[in-house]
């Protein structure tokens, strides 16, 4: 693996745990049902053949979760909790200035959100780097399929970030239609 490239990881957790739990599963989930965010991390690392750095953005507003934050240590990631007024998206707000950062730093990019809101931010950073939207690809915002040159990977097809099969309805390549995973 090349010492010398670093791909950064940045991950809204708050918005790939709202669209997990509102909208695939409908209630809380278990804890197989969560992201093993260090597939992640492993996945981007293979996957560019570079090391993988990942900033964890968490809305610590009401509160800090220690455990959370200290399990995220020790699976690499950066944990970057963040406060702000009732209003302020600060998750969002903080993930945008840090694309608008990384233009001027070297590294390749991965964002594992859904949100539109980031589209421009990661537009700025297509400039001959690799640039990746990681989440579920049903949910993802369409906007991003406008931006030249971006990589898009599923969390549970393709990093297998999770323990459990979720309760995902997708369209299905042809050439990929097993009938024996419907025939149960």
């Amino acid at each position: 693996m090349s010492d010398e490239r670093t791909t950064w990881v940045l991950v809204d957790g708050e918005n790939i745990d709202a669209t997990l739990g509102s909208s695939i599963l409908g209630r809380r989930p278990q804890p197989d049902e969560r992201p093993r965010w260090d597939r992640i991390l492993s996945f981007v690392a293979r996957r560019w053949n570079q090391q993988a750095r990942g900033l964890f953005f968490l809305n610590a507003s009401t509160n800090l979760p220690m455990s959370f934050i200290q399990a995220l240590l020790a699976l690499g990631y950066q944990p970057i909790p963040l406060s702000g007024d009732p209003d302020e998206k600060v998750v969002d707000i903080a993930i945008q200035r840090t694309l608008q950062a990384l233009r001027e730093r070297e590294g390749d990019v991965v964002l594992v959100s859904h949100d539109g809101d980031f589209v421009e931010d990661l537009g700025g950073v297509l400039d001959g780097r690799r640039v990746g939207v990681m989440g579920f690809t049903e949910f993802r915002n369409a906007a991003f399929a406008d931006l030249p040159g971006i990589e898009f990977f599923d969390l549970e097809y393709d990093v297998l970030a999770f323990d459990a099969t979720l309760p995902r309805v997708r369209v299905i390549a042809i050439d990929e239609f097993d009938p024996a995973q419907f025939l149960r």
